[in-house]
């Protein structure tokens, strides 16, 4: 039994959905449970529209009826006969939205959010099992709302794994005897039978919950890149596939930003020993990247950017020591304003951290800092994460720039710096 995950860039289109059911007739036509986001660029789509609504402004209604076009039109081209079910069944899904914007906006923003967002995925499914069943090849659409439990940490859900073992295996298994299973990323279920999701990008670690509950033989990440590479190619024009990875360092990788990977990916199928493949939608036929249990040291330093950090510094009042007792004050006000730290370093009088200049977020966390700390924090930075890295690769990437923060372990570089003025 195998688990694909497909995201939005395979599905952008008509072409990537018959490309996607081209990739999925090379395989068997039982046993193959097959994990979909949703289209193109439509969670950022549908992230404005949840917005819009939230702060009642009057381009919500419009870009809902982008987003309802965007999907029709795939829908025409793949489907001639417009007395397709397909039809209905979309225009039905819609109507969830649709009650939701005839009313004003008074739930809390986060579950609006997960109520709206999650659309996009359970349209895109409904699409692409539609057409495998209209050429030939049976598949059964699942809700993933009824399987992946989570509780009501919306946006950010947690998932409750007794709960949804239970339910994977009470019933994906007959299904999966009978044909190809398609269901959603992102997307769980709460115990109010709310929908909730599980963050932004969220859909590879869908696919590894399946494949951790099922049990499965392996996991495929079906990407727009060959495997995973060494760099960005958005930051590098030579980047380098790197053919083997061990879970370890792909955990590493992911951690400090890797996009190619979703960071809870790893460790559920890590510890079931399930091997993990990146494979491009491009080249179905190459054999793109492995990640399994073998300890193999990346045969090349891998690079990982992340922009618009924000370096927040912080220093006691009173003159005193950064001690045990004020890291854990630190770190509790970092958890309350969900504020992930991506890299930090202390010395006996200051504490810094460099974070995602989320605005609200950072206004909120720097002002519950000053209540007791001196807070000093500069905009508008890069942090370069190189893993094996040595002198040349860090030469290499500070040409031209100032070095605000340098934090260094066995293996891994971390490099807080702005453009020289």
């Amino acid at each position: 039994m195998q688990v694909f995950k497909f995201g939005g860039a395979s599905v952008k289109d008509a072409e990537g959905v018959k490309n996607l059911a081209k990739i999925v007739q090379g395989y068997p036509s039982t046993n193959l449970l097959i994990v979909i986001s949703a289209m193109g660029k439509m969670t950022n789509k549908l992230e404005e529209l949840t917005w819009a609504y939230v702060k009642g402004e009057e381009k919500a209604h419009q870009l809902f009826e982008e987003i309802k076009t965007y999907h029709f039109d795939i829908i025409s081209t793949l489907f001639t006969d417009h007395k397709n079910p397909i039809y209905d069944d979309v225009a039905n899904t819609f109507v969830e939205i649709e009650w939701l914007l005839e009313e004003e906006a008074s739930d809390s923003a986060d579950y609006l959010y997960d109520q709206i967002v999650s659309i996009g995925e359970l349209v895109s499914t409904k699409i692409v099992a539609a057409y495998l069943n209209l050429i030939g090849c049976f598949a059964i659409w699942a809700d993933a709302r009824s399987y992946i439990k989570t509780d009501n940490n919306y946006r950010d859900a947690n998932v409750i794994w007794d709960k949804t073992e239970q339910e994977i295996q009470k019933h994906l298994p007959t299904y999966l005897d009978r044909g190809i299973v398609i269901t959603q990323g992102f997307i769980g279920g709460t115990s109010e039978n709310f929908t909730s999701t599980l963050g932004r990008e969220g859909s590879d670690y869908s696919a590894a919950i399946f494949c951790a509950c099922l049990n499965a033989e392996s996991m495929t990440i079906w990407k727009d890149v060959p495997g995973v590479l060494n760099a960005d190619p958005k930051w590098f024009d030579e980047t380098e596939k790197i053919p083997q990875l061990s879970y370890h360092d792909a955990i590493e990788l992911t951690y400090y930003g890797a996009t190619v990977i979703h960071p809870k990916t790893i460790k559920p199928i890590q510890n079931k020993g399930i091997p993990l493949y990146v494979r491009s939608f491009l080249q179905p036929e190459a054999v793109g990247t492995a990640i399994t249990g073998v300890a193999t040291p990346l045969p090349v330093p891998s690079f990982i950017f992340k922009v618009n950090q924000v370096l927040i510094s912080i220093f006691p009042k009173d003159f005193s020591f950064i001690i045990e007792e004020n890291l854990s004050h630190i770190f509790n006000i970092l958890h309350k304003n969900k504020v992930k730290v991506n890299t930090m370093l202390n010395s006996a009088i200051s504490f810094s951290v460099s974070v995602d200049n989320d605005e609200e977020k950072i206004k909120q966390l720097i002002t519950d800092l000053s209540e007791t700390f001196k807070v000093k924090y500069n905009k508008g930075l890069e942090l370069v994460t190189i893993r094996y890295y040595n002198q040349q690769t860090i030469d290499r990437v500070i040409v031209n720039k100032d070095v605000l923060l340098e934090v260094k372990s066995r293996h891994t570089c971390q490099i807080v710096m702005k453009d020289k003025a």
